[in-house]
């Protein structure tokens, strides 16, 4: 049988059978009503699973392992072991006893998904009264599952990874659990990683933008007005922005003399973009020169 996450849960479970002789009791039941769809014969593709099922019964020297050859879609080989009337146990009160129940439930008809294809735990019981005790047993447990109906039959499943992992570690799988924590930091990393890149690549785009507009807005200052008619710190910063079109606002301001901080910087910058836009033609052809300069001083920054 193919090595799957499912298939090694289960056969870790299967080689770790429960010690307490009512614990067994509740494992044999919760496998024989969980894994016998039909005819009252318990079936499986795990070996070991059969193999547990098979050492719980009381009668093996009546129950043999037999085995099936896989159909052309189900290709994995099938154990079935005859496992007499249907059983109908009382829904087991002790919490242990619970636990064994989930646990030969999943032996039985559960499967765990792997992790890089979404968190999903699911069982897929024999009946609908199965399904609908199954259900009630997971919540005695304090477990939230939701059901739902595929092809007739209804599904006991979850999606939450937290859940998952309570459920796993309350039947002893705690290897598998290990592995989902593993998989989900591998991931939560990833995504961090994955985050702050965008973060940075959209800063990057956005001060390039912004960069590209400074110097824009400049050179229609230049031209229109004269970088010689502004005050010496618009000055500055105005050739500083041209010589250096990719460098931030605190790389311009660490450029200046004496250094500025960012604030400084970009406040400059915002007061020659006021004065470049008042600079656009009029509607007459005409410049209009900033109102500051008609006094007979360049602005500042005040």
């Amino acid at each position: 049988m193919s090595s799957t996450l499912s298939g090694d849960a289960k056969d870790a479970l299967a080689r770790t059978p429960p010690a307490e002789e009512h614990c067994r009791r509740a494992l044999r039941d919760a496998l024989l009503l969980y894994g016998t769809p039909t005819g009252g014969r318990f079936r499986t593709q795990r070996s070991s699973v059969a193999r547990l099922t098979w050492s719980l019964l009381e009668r093996r020297k009546d129950s043999p392992i037999h085995t099936r050859a896989g159909t052309r879609l189900a290709r994995a080989t099938l154990y079935e072991i005859d496992a007499g009337e249907p059983l109908d146990p009382p829904r087991p009160q002790a919490r242990c006893d619970r636990r064994m129940e989930i646990r030969g439930a999943f032996l039985a008809c559960g499967s765990l998904a792997a992790p890089a294809r979404g968190y999903h735990l699911e069982f897929v019981p024999p009946s609908e009264a199965a399904a609908k005790r199954l259900a009630a047993v997971l919540r005695a447990d304090g477990r939230h599952p939701k059901v739902a109906p595929r092809k007739g039959r209804s599904v006991v499943y979850f999606k939450d990874v937290d859940e998952i992992a309570n459920v796993l570690s309350a039947i002893g799988a705690f290897a598998t659990v290990l592995h989902l924590e593993d998989v989900r930091a591998l991931k939560e990393t990833k995504n961090r990683i994955r985050r702050l890149v965008n973060t940075e690549a959209a800063n990057v785009d956005r001060a390039a933008s912004a960069a590209a507009l400074q110097r824009e807005w400049i050179a229609l200052l230049a031209d229109a007005y004269g970088l010689r008619n502004l005050s010496l710190p618009l000055r500055e910063i105005a050739e500083l922005r041209l010589a250096h079109p990719t460098e931030t606002l605190a790389e311009l301001g660490r450029r200046c003399n004496p250094p500025a901080k960012k604030s400084t910087v970009n406040g400059r910058l915002a007061a020659l973009l006021r004065i470049a836009r008042s600079l656009r033609p009029a509607g007459d052809g005409t410049t209009i020169a900033p109102r500051s300069e008609k006094k007979g001083y360049a602005p500042g920054l005040g």
